[in-house]
């Protein structure tokens, strides 16, 4: 693997951590702020929101530039985002420093999907986008615990002044190590509109938000429910989040290998075990053990459907796939949103910190019925196909009326 993918690797280390690391830093924010732990969502569901309005905005406004400053200039908004959370008077400032920061994140990982995939061979594409993914999920395994540690011992605002730090990082691996590829020439903005007409990038994109985002209706209110349901001391909540980050890890891997060889069959394994697992979290979540082993399989599936959706929206958006991959970052992301909606209302409802594991249960399923459908047109569309090419030299002459 080319060493430009380490670079897209350390930024995607930093947007991680600042992505997942408010999730283990929840009860303290509320508490300083002196908001619900429902209202402090606020902040997981408008970097979400963020993303998915930054993913097209940055990308669009980036068209007239080199993919590499580009990725430097996402890399800059990054680190001020995360200064503005770090000094918030107010919660509402630090909701805005989330959002300022969510406008990279979603540019950042498909412009990087489109660089990643053009530095190596067209059967290795997945492997590629997984490589520089799994800067995302080794944040989750060594970013966000330290951040959780250090926001719980240190206080919050010196874990997000420490992201900052991290993204300055990874802006200095982007100038030094990316190569500042050609742009494609003809491509303009209105063949990259164009992948949208495909009906098969958009069920791809659907299934990015369902299935993601059941994993975060589960994980978004990890620490609440650990503490309160499970009975772990808040001290526990870092090392659970290793454990859903090492999942992760497991699960980018494993999706990047074989999203080159089995990409259906990858995804109709992960989305129907994932809604499964996230339904037997409700009553998993009761017993310390079980409940560390269920988040360890959630983080693995969910982020098993990563490369394999990733590359799917780059293969049917393949002749202008820069705004299509951006925009499927932002369905990660709209999934996030609406996951972390939807949990706390079940919480405020009345329904017990258990309860966002179904709603996340019910949104994985809804993938799976998409992929299957996907799979389905994609098979009836090239049957005429089929037909033709088994057509004897002859036929295959013959003039074909309409």
């Amino acid at each position: 693997m080319p060493l430009a993918l380490l670079a897209l690797a350390i930024g995607a280390f930093g947007i991680g951590t600042t992505e997942f690391v408010i999730m283990g830093l929840l009860p303290e924010v509320a508490g300083d702020f002196g908001v619900s732990i429902p209202t402090a969502g606020l902040l997981v569901t408008g970097y979400a929101l963020g993303v998915v309005l930054g993913a097209p905005l940055m990308t669009v406004l980036g068209t007239r530039i080199s993919r590499k400053h580009m990725l430097m200039l996402l890399m800059g908004l990054f680190i001020a985002g995360n200064l503005l959370s770090a000094v918030a008077p107010v919660f509402g400032v630090m909701l805005a420093g989330r959002v300022v920061a969510s406008l990279a994140h979603g540019a950042f990982f498909g412009i990087g999907s489109v660089v990643a995939a053009e530095l190596v061979a067209p059967e290795k594409k997945a492997g590629a986008i997984a490589m520089m993914f799994t800067g995302l999920t080794v944040a989750n395994v060594v970013g966000v615990p330290l951040g959780t540690l250090v926001g719980q011992t240190l206080g919050w605002r010196t874990t997000f002044a420490i992201v900052a730090g991290l993204g300055v990082i990874g802006l200095a691996g982007i100038a030094k190590l990316v190569p500042d590829l050609p742009k494609p020439e003809g491509v303009r903005l209105r063949h990259e509109l164009a992948a949208f007409r495909n009906v098969q990038v958009l069920l791809a994109m659907a299934m990015t938000i369902l299935g993601f985002g059941g994993v975060f209706a589960a994980v978004t209110y990890l620490a609440p429910m650990m503490t309160d349901v499970a009975g772990y001391a808040d001290s526990s909540v870092t090392w659970l989040l290793v454990l859903f980050g090492l999942g992760m890890v497991a699960g980018n891997l494993i999706g990047g290998k074989f999203a080159d060889r089995a990409l259906m069959p990858l995804l109709y394994i992960s989305l129907g075990a994932l809604a499964v697992v996230l339904a037997l979290f409700t009553l998993t979540a009761h017993n310390k053990i079980a409940a560390a082993v269920t988040i360890t399989l959630i983080g693995a599936l969910g982020f098993a459907t990563v490369p394999p959706l990733q590359k799917r929206v780059l293969d049917q958006a393949s002749g202008a796939p820069t705004l299509a991959s951006a925009m499927n970052i932002g369905a990660f992301n709209l999934g996030n949103a609406l996951s972390a909606w939807l949990g706390g209302l079940v919480i405020s409802a009345g329904l017990g910190y258990t309860a966002p594991n179904w709603v996340g249960a019910v949104l994985a399923g809804s993938a799976l019925v998409l992929a299957v459908l996907s799979a389905v047109l994609e098979r009836r569309s090239s049957a005429p196909s089929l037909v033709v090419t088994g057509a004897t030299p002859v036929e295959q002459a013959l003039p074909v009326h309409h």
